[in-house]
């Protein structure tokens, strides 16, 4: 098992690992969980004596103000005080919504997450951000809210979907651009039942610890943490979530690297053609730079009217800036030409 411990600004553990022992909180316990991990769920309800819990379906649908409101709701009919634990069970959308949920319920309750996927457990349900959708665009409402401590139970992992569990490694690969890590790139190995999955996971998770410490609210170091998010928004949302959250960073990142390219930096763009090759995602939608500029102009990153965007410079070198419109462009049509010669098989093996 790897522990890890996030210090600033508010304390909690991280336990990534195998058979885990989970605290058992005192007072009143719910449960929301994914419909997806029932049994995983349920298993983790009997085991700390949790009375009442509530399936979700996963996925960008339930980050919802539907979602949102229902859950209240149900917390709220249950007449659950104050000192409440809030046990999530599910991947990071539900652990999204379920820390919005804690950090809103009587002002803010208790909650505990025990993310079921790679993408949750390397990124989402770690640093403090929970939040939902608006119909305007992702992640727009929410609040900076810690967890009472993150629980990573990897024999959850083995009930992924193969393409599911590829998915979120794209975050693990994102940390590695940021850090200049050259074993987080290196995604190809990696499979529930490697034998290095446990201390990987955890490289990945300390790249985002270190980051969510120097920068807790997202003033300055923590925005390197979207890397590849700009593009991978918008294009999540002008296909209303066609696009699973970890192929939308990949293309985003392949986006970036050529923006870093175009701006003298360091061709990192056979990397990220690499990673997608390995991902093998299915070709998105023909989209004009049009169709994405209305997403682009209620980016959650934008500073007074500025959108700045993280350019991987190199490894480990990123740069946030503002981008002129003709290089945006510019890149934008590169990147459609690499999409198509990788969905028609003609770009080099890497």
């Amino acid at each position: 098992m790897q522990k890890l411990q996030i210090r600033y600004p508010v304390p909690y553990p991280i336990h990534i690992g195998f058979d885990l022992e989970l605290p058992q909180a005192p007072g009143p316990r719910a449960l929301l969980y994914d419909l997806a991990v029932r049994d995983y769920a349920q298993r983790v309800a009997a085991r700390l004596d949790v009375p009442l819990s509530l399936g979700l379906p996963g996925g960008e649908g339930a980050k919802s103000l539907d979602s949102y409101g229902r859950v209240l709701s149900w917390l709220a009919q249950q007449a659950l005080p104050r000192n409440t634990t809030l046990y999530v069970v599910g991947g990071g959308c539900l652990t999204d919504l379920g820390g919005f949920v804690a950090a809103t319920y009587l002002r803010g309750i208790r909650y505990i997450s025990l993310p079921t996927t790679t993408l949750a457990m390397v990124d989402a349900s770690v640093g403090n951000k929970t939040g939902i959708n608006l119909p305007e665009g992702k992640n727009l409402v929410g609040a900076f809210y810690a967890p009472a401590g993150v629980y990573a139970e990897l024999h959850t992992l083995r009930t992924l979907p193969p393409q599911t569990f590829k998915e979120g490694l794209v975050e693990a690969f994102k940390h590695g651009l940021i850090a200049g890590d050259e074993l987080l790139v290196n995604v190809e190995p990696v499979s529930p039942d490697w034998e290095g999955l446990e201390p990987y996971l955890a490289r990945a998770v300390m790249v985002k610890v270190r980051v969510v410490e120097a920068d807790p609210t997202e003033q300055n170091e923590r925005r390197k943490l979207n890397l590849g998010h700009t593009l991978g928004h918008a294009l999540e949302g002008a296909t209303h979530g066609a696009i699973p959250h970890g192929v939308a960073v990949a293309y985003g990142l392949l986006y970036a690297a050529l923006l870093g390219r175009a701006h003298g930096g360091a061709d990192l763009v056979p990397k990220v053609l690499k990673l997608l090759q390995w991902l093998t995602p299915p070709p998105p939608p023909r989209l004009s730079w049009a169709d994405l500029t209305p997403f682009l102009s209620r980016d959650k990153k934008k500073v007074s009217q500025a959108l700045n965007w993280v350019i991987p410079m190199g490894m480990g070198r990123l740069e946030i800036r503002p981008v002129s419109e003709e290089v945006l462009v510019r890149c934008y049509e590169e990147f459609l030409e690499l999409l198509l010669s990788l969905e028609h098989g003609t770009t080099k093996p890497l």
